[in-house]
């Protein structure tokens, strides 16, 4: 037994050899060189490469987001809101964190009130993008129905939304913006600059969905755009539109345009055009309804000229001021032209021309002067110029130079053939009648001192034809209709044929007035133009003078002008 313990004891397990010092020294200079190389990779990262890597961070999680400006309000005179610009929310998505789950899909297609397919074929295209559009412009009300959902991938961006209270109203002399808030058109347009104002910016904090965890501070405030005064009289406006409407409409005619201006500063109290549009539901826009008529579009005027042209014979001193002029039979010949008058008025003084609205008798008188004297009169009153209102695309008109000019086109100038003008032009020479002489250029805005007139007729020439435009409404004239009660008014009617492609048309004609009220002391200048009225009548008395009287009474009964006689 004791050898047996002593063979078992004999058995031992092996034991491993010390570590020679050499593999000792090689592992551990292994380990140093793993130390070094972490130490170095440590300093690499937090030394060296630690601005770019914190702005590598700080491009994940950091944003600098514009804060949008808020876009200038237009008011009228009385600072009444024309166009404002109210808070909206436009979504968006980043198709790469839209889930695929269908259900939430559908939910997220009924909340935005489109097809599953749409939105489907909608993510389709953005799906190797960040960013797409869900729905512009909502109210915030709307918007957070569809952010209570809290579909990944959906967020939300405030902007600003254009509103124009007075609708088709004013929509051409306003204008338009764009979706992103930028103006296209009218005075939206013109002064882009300075209603729109400067974005500011600032630092927020976001994380890896985009979604915000901290606004860290505002770098630059948003800089709101100016408020725009504007002259027009928002009460003014909406009788001038109605009334132009309702005579557009009975007459049957293609469109109108009225401009009422004060006859003493030259501000813009009212500018109507038809036909129109709403600016705020543009579905379904007839694009006749952009143009703003009053300041782009030109016609000839017609027998509207005549007091002006015979400013210019007053003047000239050939012509005597008690002077009667035979216009039988009724028509002449110049130049192989034919020129009539609607009936053998005979033997007429100048007020009785301007009554009876004679082309013969202003022919007459006109080629009794030198060649350039009415071309220069209508030069000094501002045809053929620009009006200077700054409004995109406003014409300058047409007042052909005085170069072999036949005795036929001088003739013509006189009854308002041979040129063409704005209806902004028209108000604005007829205020040179109706301010001692002085015309007033047209004003948008409003001024906070009246401006400088332009000399352009000599003031007492300027008064005998006040008394002479009034005798012109008279109870037995063509321009009766434009009578207001309580008021002395004065002014002319005009009906002039339409050109077409081969010449002027057979039945197709403009049908205009221009006047001033009061004549004791005037206050308003008034231009209405109906195109192509169809329903029978066409004359510029029986169609534009009842317009003039309706929105020229009310109108100075608005400006609390007092009356010059009692009405029972």
């Amino acid at each position: 037994m004791n050898q047996r313990r002593r063979g078992g004891s004999s058995r031992q397990l092996p034991i491993a050899p010390p570590l020679g010092g050499g593999r000792f020294l090689f592992i551990l200079i292994l380990v140093a060189l793993a130390a070094i190389v972490l130490i170095g990779r440590i300093t690499l990262l937090q030394v060296i490469d630690r601005p770019f890597l914190q702005s590598q961070g700080d491009a994940r999680t950091l944003r600098h987001e514009v804060i949008p400006s808020h876009r200038g309000m237009i008011t009228d005179r009385n600072g009444e809101p024309l166009a404002i610009s109210t808070p909206v929310v436009t979504l968006w998505a980043n198709p790469q964190e839209l889930p695929s789950d269908g259900i939430q899909r559908v939910m997220l297609a009924q909340a935005l009130g489109m097809s599953l397919d749409d939105l489907e074929s909608r993510v389709a295209r953005y799906e190797n993008r960040e960013f797409m559009y869900l729905r512009r412009q909502m109210t915030p009300e709307a918007a957070q129905r569809i952010l209570d959902l809290r579909t990944p991938g959906v967020y939300q961006q405030r902007e600003y939304k254009r509103y124009y209270p007075a609708g088709e109203v004013a929509a051409q002399l306003l204008g338009v913006t764009n979706v992103d808030d930028i103006g296209q058109e009218g005075l939206e347009l013109a002064y882009q600059p300075f209603l729109a104002g400067h974005p500011g910016q600032r630092r927020v904090l976001k994380d890896r969905r985009g979604r915000l965890v901290r606004e860290l501070g505002i770098i630059s405030d948003a800089q709101p755009g100016g408020e725009l005064s504007l002259a027009i009289d928002q009460r003014i406006q909406y009788m001038a539109y109605r009334e132009l409407r309702a005579a557009v409409a009975e007459n049957e005619a293609d469109g109108g345009v009225l401009v009422t201006m004060d006859a003493r500063t030259g501000e813009v109290l009212a500018m109507a055009n038809l036909p129109s549009y709403n600016p705020n539901n543009r579905a379904g826009l007839d694009p006749r309804g952009l143009r703003n008529q009053a300041l782009v579009d030109v016609f000839e005027p017609g027998s509207v000229m005549k007091p002006l042209a015979m400013a210019a014979i007053l003047e000239s001193g050939v012509v005597d001021r008690d002077v009667v002029v035979d216009t039988s039979p009724g028509w002449m010949r110049i130049d192989q032209f034919t020129i009539r008058d609607i009936r053998n008025y005979g033997e007429l003084d100048l007020p009785g021309i301007l009554e009876k609205s004679s082309n013969i008798g202003m022919s007459k008188l006109t080629l009794q002067l030198d060649d350039t004297t009415v071309w220069e009169k209508y030069n000094q009153l501002g045809f053929g110029q620009s009006p200077g209102t700054g409004f995109p695309g406003e014409s300058t008109g047409s007042l052909p130079a005085p170069v072999r000019w036949s005795r036929s086109e001088r003739a013509a100038l006189s009854y308002g053939y041979g040129l063409s003008v704005s209806a902004i032009q028209l108000a604005s020479a007829y205020t040179a009648l109706a301010n001692g002489g002085m015309r007033m250029p047209p004003s948008l805005l409003r001024l906070s001192e009246p401006p400088q007139g332009i000399p352009a007729i000599d003031p007492s020439v300027a008064d005998d034809l006040l008394d002479i435009l009034e005798t012109s409404v008279g109870p037995n004239s063509g321009g009766r209709r434009a009578r207001v009660e309580g008021y002395r008014v004065g002014g002319k009617t005009g009906t002039v044929r339409k050109t077409g492609l081969q010449g002027y048309a057979e039945n197709a004609y403009r049908s205009v007035f221009a006047g001033i009220a009061p004549i004791s002391d005037p206050r308003i200048v008034t231009v209405v133009m109906i195109d192509h009225p169809r329903a029978g009548q066409f004359y510029g008395g029986a169609v534009a003078a009842p317009v003039f009287s309706s929105v020229t009474g009310n109108a100075l009964r608005l400006l609390d002008v007092p009356p010059d006689y009692e009405v029972e």
